[in-house]
């Protein structure tokens, strides 16, 4: 099998399709979505969201420092795209895109996606003004979940709420479970054998 050497890109596919709500201080609020985030530190816990300064919300995450990760789902593909391509600056884009302010826990300034099923509430640490992107790094203060993804057991079950991924320029709903963390290495249970009653 061949291989090409392309120029240095960014390939690292599929990623998070998240929406991010921001608002500055005076209350001001607005969507948008990103694709590069993730995961930075458990303890405390911390993640990153990477923005270019031209985009409209750019000034909102500096001024107020806050901002919240709302995971996606199939049912709001439509507006994760939406708040992707059209700018809060002459759109709102709550109205146009049918999603609900909902209140933060931590947070004073930005709102949560009601819509959403995950709300992660972020609090900036720094700012790492990179390039063509800045990241910020923010650490978790909150998590706000759906109750009614909660099973019997009251277990969370996030991988039923119809998760999006994002990959090269596509969303793509997450498929069937394949595996289980660490299920290579764990060790078969031996079946006993059953004693027949005579």
């Amino acid at each position: 099998m061949g291989k090409q050497v392309w120029k240095a890109g960014n390939m690292v596919y599929p990623l998070p399709a998240v929406m991010v709500s921001t608002a500055d201080k005076q209350g001001n609020s607005n969507i948008l979505t990103v694709a590069w985030t993730g995961t930075v530190c458990t303890n405390p816990a911390m993640v990153y969201i990477s923005v270019r300064p031209e985009r409209y919300s750019y000034h909102m995450l500096k001024e107020s420092g806050e901002f919240a990760i709302n995971l996606t789902t199939e049912k709001l593909v439509k507006a994760t795209d939406y708040c992707g391509v059209r700018s809060g600056k002459n759109t709102d884009k709550w109205k146009e895109a049918h999603l609900t302010p909902g209140k933060a826990e931590k947070l004073s300034y930005a709102p949560v996606i009601a819509e959403s099923p995950v709300n992660i509430e972020c609090r900036v640490t720094e700012i790492k003004e990179l390039g063509s992107h800045h990241m910020f790094l923010a650490e978790v203060l909150a998590v706000q979940i759906d109750e009614s993804y909660l099973n019997e057991k009251n277990k969370f079950e996030l991988n039923k709420t119809g998760l999006l991924a994002y990959s090269h320029g596509e969303y793509l709903s997450l498929g069937k479970s394949i595996g289980t963390f660490g299920y290579s290495v764990r060790k078969k249970k031996k079946k006993t054998k059953k004693k027949i009653s005579k």
